[in-house]
């Protein structure tokens, strides 16, 4: 634990890490100090850090622009990504039956690094927190900038069917399972032209949207070319 947090240029050797433990116990470990308040904060911190980067970033963005952009840079996707570049799977304490589940990894790590988020704040500060971030955003910034449809493949699958077929995609949209935070909560399937062109799955009913048009984009590749 020590030797991450260093990895990631905080001071940790005088530094209570009591948070930065509850944040990485998962509560499907069954321990009463796990990490769901310090996701609830996490949250907050990530809205109010993100927002305060990208004043500073793209001040000419519209407020309707940086509120999608934001949507994405503190996306459980993007959380999860993050995690899995910081190898936090290593360090997050699960219980039995949800380390093996593979269907749940994503929404774990995603809950994990928020809380994490959560956790810095509470050890270092905002501004420290702020700064931990700032260069994982950047990155991203700088990949939107080059493909602005990336990981909004709805926005995209939209785009090539008005231009392509002159009508919209039609989602076929249900909860399968009302368990909050099921990666397979909701499923959905995407139509063009009354034929079924992808599925997907997902925690919500946007992110199951959002697979389903990326299956469909996949599907479509040749045309798109």
């Amino acid at each position: 634990m020590l030797q991450f947090l260093e990895s990631q240029g905080f001071e940790a050797s005088n530094q209570n890490l009591a948070p930065i433990e509850e944040a990485l116990c998962h509560s499907s470990s069954g321990q009463t100090r796990n990490h769901e308040k310090l996701e609830f904060l996490g949250d907050a911190v990530l809205r109010l850090a993100c927002a305060e980067f990208l004043e500073h970033r793209n001040p000419q963005l519209a407020v309707g622009e940086r509120s999608s952009l934001r949507a994405q840079l503190v996306s459980d996707r993007w959380l999860a990504e993050l995690a899995q570049q910081l190898q936090l799977d290593q360090l997050i304490q699960k219980g039995p039956s949800a380390a093996n589940d593979s269907a749940a990894q994503a929404t774990i790590r995603a809950e994990c690094c928020e809380a994490l988020v959560g956790a810095i704040y509470q050890c270092w500060g905002l501004d420290a927190a702020r700064l931990w971030l700032e260069p994982h955003w950047q990155l991203s910034c700088r990949e939107l900038e080059a493909d602005p449809h990336l990981y909004n493949w709805k926005s995209a699958l939209q785009e090539w069917s008005q231009a392509s077929l002159a009508e919209l995609p039609e989602y076929q949209s249900e909860e399968r399972n009302r368990s909050h935070g099921n990666p397979q909560r909701f499923f959905s399937q995407v139509s063009l032209k009354q034929k079924a062109y992808g599925s997907g799955w997902g925690a919500s009913r946007r992110e199951a949207e959002q697979q389903a048009a990326k299956a469909a984009l996949a599907k479509l590749k040749p045309q798109l070319q």
